[in-house]
């Protein structure tokens, strides 16, 4: 499969009311389309291509099934999976909504390393359901990326497909975040000059990607961390939290911080916003000094980074309208890459912490307050990932080839 601007003009008439807005004109008819990958010119090519020549494949296939990753596209696609739940800053807007999005991840996927994806919404949101769905789906593909699910549903979606299944199962929202904030965090920590177990911080949401951020920093080796919901800090004993949010509570906040999060600001290191909400500018003036501060919602920033600034010695956001951008696209598209090269059966913890040494390590001599994390358009990252993952699987046995 091929990634590019769909050529093919849809039958119905467009709406002139859209025309306005740039984006409309340029996701018309969709943003990909399938391309066959050898010619079709007379009847040989025809009859190796398809019937009788197809069928010596097939026997061979069903009598050796691991000659389907040589010989069919399975080795190099990957399925691109959303319920449509939690798509973007929208929320729940459903699965036809959803589709410009995973196109747009494919299209990604295709442009920054080359890999072939399929995107699919489902109209379901079951636990069950999705994961039966994708179980049955898998053995068109290498790998699933799991997109834009709502949590707490896809904490367990993801553990059960990757233990169901033999082909690498990575949940973006989840891991591709906290890879690229693990990355710009370990730079960021060494322009101020302090390790990451002497640094205390905190994380504001305790959705997808605050889970996974706050779960790859304390297997980095963070010192502390402190973790906020709606309803405040979470710690062991409080009341109402739900199994993910209790297992957080026994692995953080050694200092048994109670209240909000602007009272865990108080003389933290770090803050890492991935809520929605805001922080008062007031609340980072009372962080430590040389302070870090990833205000990661999108499009409003927990705090404008201008403002961060005047307090912060490093700021972040997840716009590309100003500079230490979090973009998981520095993240997936290696990674995938990378599994896929090698035939991993999973995509591993050892794994997400290669990628994202491979990705601080590009910044290298360059490193400044500005420049913590490479932009996106940076030649250097997917290559780089994509070998960091490739070893890493090698070395940790989960490689097949």
């Amino acid at each position: 499969m091929a990634v590019k601007p769909h050529s093919i003009e849809s039958s119905r008439q467009p709406d002139p009311s859209y025309d306005d807005d740039p984006a409309f004109p340029l996701h018309r008819g969709g943003k990909l389309e399938v391309r066959s990958t050898i010619p079709v010119r007379d009847r040989d090519d025809l009859s190796l291509a398809y019937t009788p020549g197809v069928a010596r494949v097939c026997t061979a296939i069903a009598e050796r099934p691991e000659l389907a990753h040589e010989y069919t596209w399975t080795s190099k696609v990957v399925a691109v999976v959303t319920d449509g739940t939690a798509v973007l800053g929208l929320g729940d807007i459903g699965p036809a909504a959803a589709m410009p999005v995973m196109e747009g991840k494919s299209l990604l996927f295709k442009e920054f390393a080359g890999v072939d994806s399929v995107p699919i919404a489902l109209n379901c949101t079951g636990v069950d359901e999705i994961v039966d769905t994708v179980i049955r789906m898998a053995p068109s593909f290498g790998g699933v990326n799991l997109e834009d699910i709502s949590a707490p549903r896809c904490f367990e979606i993801e553990d059960r497909l990757r233990a169901a299944l033999d082909i690498p199962v990575f949940h973006d929202d989840q891991h591709g975040t906290a890879i690229v904030v693990l990355a710009a965090l370990k730079n960021a920590a060494r322009l101020i000059g302090r390790p990451l177990p002497e640094l205390r911080a905190v994380v504001a949401g305790a959705g997808a990607s605050g889970v996974a951020v706050t779960r790859i920093l304390l297997n980095a080796g963070i010192g502390d961390i402190a973790v906020s919901d709606s309803k405040g800090l979470i710690y062991k004993g409080r009341e109402g939290l739900n199994p993910v949010k209790a297992a957080l509570a026994e692995d953080t906040n050694k200092a048994g911080l109670v209240g909000s999060t602007e009272d865990a600001l108080r003389g933290a290191d770090v803050f890492i916003g991935l809520s929605g909400g805001t922080v008062q500018e007031s609340s980072i003036a009372t962080m430590a000094d040389g302070a870090i501060v990833f205000a990661l919602s999108n499009p409003t920033p927990e705090v404008e980074p201008h403002v961060a600034g005047r307090h912060a010695r490093v700021v972040a956001t997840g716009r590309s309208d100003h500079p230490n951008q979090i973009n998981n696209v520095l993240a997936f598209p290696g990674i995938f890459k990378g599994a896929l090269q090698v035939r991993a059966h999973t995509i591993t913890e050892g794994m997400k912490l290669a990628a994202a040494d491979a990705l601080a390590a590009i910044v290298g001599d360059d490193l400044a307050a500005d420049y913590v994390i490479p932009g996106p358009f940076d030649d250097r990252v997917a290559p780089a990932v994509t070998a960091a993952v490739a070893d890493q699987a090698r070395a940790e046995g989960v490689a097949r080839a």
